[in-house]
């Protein structure tokens, strides 16, 4: 059986070659034995399907809607106001996010449906809105999922230049604002995505061994990035500046400004739940291992926020329940909610921490704290100019 369908953790080791790979301690897996084997039981007992449901449908067609309906409507000379058109870049920048966080998601980590074409076709909704579904799932479901928090491993919390989101990132003078102008560069995520990050990481997985040890015809790849681009920018760009009176760079601006609403969206969602206040970031030792298996390493690294609030839940595609998605990436996030209780139980019983912030602005509180101390400069920190 499949992970999806025993509700074992998902975990993917040692994704980049390496003379001495990363690797997790074999201690504590009575905690790992114990939490699948309930998680399995809640539903199995309650004869649930793991994978998506009617929830998923209607959300997947409230989110394309947010973003297919306006931009039909300023295409087609509905709405030809500047003022209307404004509206309409907002409404499609909450869906472009939404197809992120509730669609795409799920579907990329098989957890949408229990059919894989499905779960394919729902994945590409991603290059649908500019960026690369193999990119992604190299990056998050391989890097980000297996070592979380892991310096030189995690690409999320990897040396970003002007941003500094791990203790064990080289210190540089500008760090000491980043708590100020990190939120201005969150908007500009998806836009990095679509001009720059995509190209950047396809040619290092391919470089670097992870597309072939995955499986992946790069070739094949590189094609259905470039062709997803051009159809990308052909129906956001080419077409409004064709189809409508607006000029060129106002199409332009707007395309800019959805993208912005977006990726702050994205990223607030992102940043808390591992770059806060109270998460760690483990190193491994001098035999490559970390102290820790990998399940006991997620609740180390990882935090949930505004759990109380369900329509909040509902828009960020459960992601607010982080934990339970890295513990079960592969069960939809509909289902999150039911099984947290399971997991923060057990965790408690085999005395391990279950981190929670009570509400989504006292996560993003501790985000902007954190950054703020990893912008102080550190003793003996190596200095670049």
């Amino acid at each position: 059986m499949n992970h999806s369908e025993t509700g074992q953790f998902s975990q993917v080791n040692n994704p980049l070659p390496a003379a001495k790979p990363v690797t997790f301690a074999g201690t504590q897996r009575d905690f790992t034995t114990t939490l699948n084997k309930r998680v399995n039981e809640y539903f199995r007992e309650n004869k649930i399907n793991r994978h998506g449901d009617g929830e998923m449908v209607l959300k997947t067609f409230f989110m394309f809607t947010l973003y297919c309906l306006p931009y039909a409507l300023v295409v087609s000379g509905v709405l030809t106001s500047p003022l209307w058109a404004l509206a309409s870049i907002v409404v499609m920048g909450l869906g472009l996010a939404g197809i992120g966080l509730s669609v795409m998601h799920d579907a990329n980590h098989g957890a949408y449906s229990n059919k894989g074409w499905v779960n394919t076709l729902m994945g590409y909704s991603l290059n649908l809105v500019g960026a690369n579904a193999f990119n992604w799932k190299m990056q998050h479901n391989v890097l980000h999922h297996t070592y979380t928090n892991v310096h030189e491993e995690d690409e999320d919390i990897s040396p970003r230049g002007v941003l500094r989101l791990t203790p064990h990132s080289s210190w540089k003078h500008m760090h000491r604002y980043q708590f100020i102008y990190a939120w201005f560069l969150y908007g500009l995520m998806t836009i990095v995505w679509l001009f720059f990050k995509d190209f950047v990481r396809i040619v290092r997985y391919g470089r670097d061994g992870l597309a072939k040890k995955h499986h992946a015809n790069i070739v094949r790849e590189w094609f259905i990035l470039i062709v997803s681009k051009l159809v990308y920018i052909s129906y956001i760009f080419v077409i409004p500046m064709v189809a409508t009176s607006f000029l060129w760079w106002q199409v332009l601006l707007g395309i800019i400004l959805m993208h912005y609403i977006a990726g702050f969206i994205l990223a607030i969602i992102f940043q808390p739940a591992h770059v806060v206040e109270g998460t760690e970031f483990p190193l491994p030792n001098d035999d490559n291992m970390l102290e820790n298996n990998w399940a006991v390493h997620q609740l180390h690294t990882t935090t949930n926020f505004g759990n109380s609030s369900r329509w909040f839940s509902w828009y960020v595609g459960g992601l607010n329940f982080q934990i339970e998605h890295h513990l079960f990436p592969n069960i939809c996030h509909v289902h999150y909610r039911k099984i947290s209780n399971i997991v923060q139980q057990t965790a408690a019983e085999y005395g391990l921490p279950y981190k929670s912030t009570r509400t989504f602005m006292q996560a993003l509180a501790g985000h902007a704290r954190l950054l703020r101390e990893l912008g102080k400069r550190p003793v003996l920190a190596p200095v670049h100019a």
